[in-house]
């Protein structure tokens, strides 16, 4: 398993390399969406966030924000280490933080309401939708460095579960 210090060495010595896969088809734009993808997703939105680790360091004052998150997940678990399942929920997590803070904060003028974020979300996915692919693939692809470095990429199945196949290993054995 690696250290924080040897995954964000990996996620700036490959981020470059990812964005140019998506050169030739988006240019220097997706160069730029694909590098920052998977930067983002090794320094902030890394599967660590589940335990005290640099990236909830990174977040400075707004790591209060991950502490919900950091108390319903055990490390390593189905949610946030699992290959497509952890991105989309630390990105359906953000999406949700975001969403009840425009709540609070509308109403003082200070975030717009959430049908305004959804417009603005839409409009943008409408007319960027080439380049939040590649950010959201170097989300993806960050965390999946992340989860090989570990040396497991397949996380823990949840104790519920472990419990169940083996009492069924048990009865299958004649135990």
């Amino acid at each position: 398993m690696a250290n924080g210090r040897a995954h964000d060495r990996a996620t700036w010595l490959l981020c470059l390399p990812f964005g140019l896969l998506w050169w030739p088809w988006l240019g220097m734009a997706g160069l730029g969406s694909g590098a920052a993808g998977f930067l983002v997703g090794g320094l902030w939105l890394s599967p660590d966030l589940d335990t005290p680790s640099n990236p909830t360091r990174r977040w400075g004052v707004l790591a209060v924000l991950w502490l919900p998150y950091r108390r319903l997940l055990r490390h390593r678990s189905l949610l946030s280490h699992s290959p497509g399942l952890g991105t989309a929920g630390r990105l359906a997590y953000l999406a949700a933080i975001t969403l009840g803070l425009s709540l609070v904060l509308q109403p003082l003028g200070i975030i717009p309401s959430p049908p305004r974020l959804l417009a603005l979300a839409t409009g943008l996915w409408r007319q960027q939708r080439p380049l939040l692919l590649a950010a959201l693939l170097g989300l993806e692809a960050s965390s999946w460095l992340h989860l090989i470095q570990d040396g497991d990429p397949l996380p823990r199945r949840p104790r519920l579960m472990r419990r169940r196949l083996l009492r069924r290993h048990r009865k299958r054995m004649g135990r």
